[in-house]
């Protein structure tokens, strides 16, 4: 917030005009800190002084104000609240802090609803044996749901991982943080510099084209995360994450090897993958489905649409969300995750 005397104070930046200070929130503590922004929890001193999360983004100005990739994120974020999907967390404000002393940063405040956990910490604190067949469905169900409206509306994620899965303790699950979503258009060039490592598919490892499958594969990742609660690929760089996913695959045809990559196809052994032993809990349809978001090939991987009408999803005891005020379960107690553990609160 500028106070009077600050070196901002009074200026307007070029590209905020249509944006207030955010003098309506009160800071209680930091949630998270990434490379893309600090997260806090905060009070909303208009509304009866209901929780939110404050995002903070230092934005680096030029000279003709704020840059066009921030000002499309911003558009990105207003057009996905106009739908209010279920599935995808709600963006209620967009504000401007302060100006730097030096004048080139200014701090961009975006508010949204705020969830008190995410899937990550989550699954962390479910104890053994872990989450129901029910509730996986569950989940898988809604982050699909979520993914499909991004696709449906052109924008790419880029960066789906437990941190940005949040879930309630209704069982309602909701996507965040789209600091690298792209509103996707054919004609363009996207940078490889996206998805974290565990999460990555193998087209942007091997620095090839890609577009909205790089999101489906990341879903395939946390599906298979929500039966083991880790993660399933784990390299320690773009190499060793390539080799951890043909360990567990197996090799590719050489017909789904991305063409015009630096890394042939002839430069690994074949191998004939261990999935079972990674995940032997899941039912023949959920394997199918898992196997087909995890396809190597992007252009035969399943799209979330084609997701979310698979024969895994034709199941009496899955249900899309659990009852409302519900406390969501963790023990595999019975396929319509009814047991006596809980995730509890955040």
């Amino acid at each position: 917030m500028e106070a009077p005397g600050d070196p901002g104070a009074g200026f307007v930046c070029p590209g905020t005009e249509f944006l207030r200070q955010a003098t309506n929130y009160e800071e209680i503590g930091m949630i998270g800190n990434g490379a893309y922004g600090t997260v806090f929890k905060a009070r909303d001193l208009r509304n009866a002084g209901q929780m939110v999360a404050l995002k903070k983004i230092r934005v680096r100005l030029s000279d003709e104000g704020v840059p066009m990739s921030t000002l499309r994120e911003i558009a990105t974020l207003r057009q996905l609240e106009k739908s209010q999907h279920p599935n995808i967390v709600r963006l209620l404000d967009i504000c401007h802090g302060q100006r730097s002393e030096q004048g080139n940063q200014l701090i961009l405040v975006l508010v949204f609803e705020h969830i008190d956990q995410d899937l990550a910490a989550y699954l962390e604190k479910c104890p053994p044996p872990g989450l129901s067949p029910g509730i996986i469905k569950s989940m898988l169900y809604q982050i699909l749901a979520g993914v499909d409206f991004l696709h449906s509306n052109r924008i790419v994620h880029r960066d789906l991982k437990p941190q940005n899965i949040l879930v309630t303790n209704g069982g309602d699950v909701k996507i965040t943080d789209f600091g690298l979503a792209r509103i996707y258009d054919y004609q363009m060039t996207l940078t490889n510099v996206v998805v974290t490592l565990w999460y990555r598919a193998p087209e942007v490892l091997l620095q090839s084209s890609y577009a909205t499958p790089v999101d489906i594969w990341s879903v395939g990742c946390i599906f298979a995360e929500l039966w083991r609660r880790t993660a399933i690929f784990c390299g320690n760089n773009d190499a060793g994450q390539l080799a951890r996913i043909l360990d567990i695959l197996g090799t590719p045809d050489e017909a789904d090897w991305p063409e015009n990559t630096a890394v042939p196809w002839s430069s690994f052994q074949q191998r004939q993958g261990v999935l079972d032993k990674m995940v032997p809990e899941i039912c023949p349809l959920g394997k199918n489905l898992l196997l087909r978001l995890l396809c190597f090939s992007a252009e035969r991987r399943i799209t979330a649409a084609e997701s979310l009408v698979h024969a895994y999803f034709d199941d009496e005891t899955m249900a899309v969300s659990s009852p409302a005020g519900a406390t969501l379960s963790c023990s595999s107690a019975n396929d319509s995750g009814v047991s006596n553990a809980s995730s509890g609160s955040s």
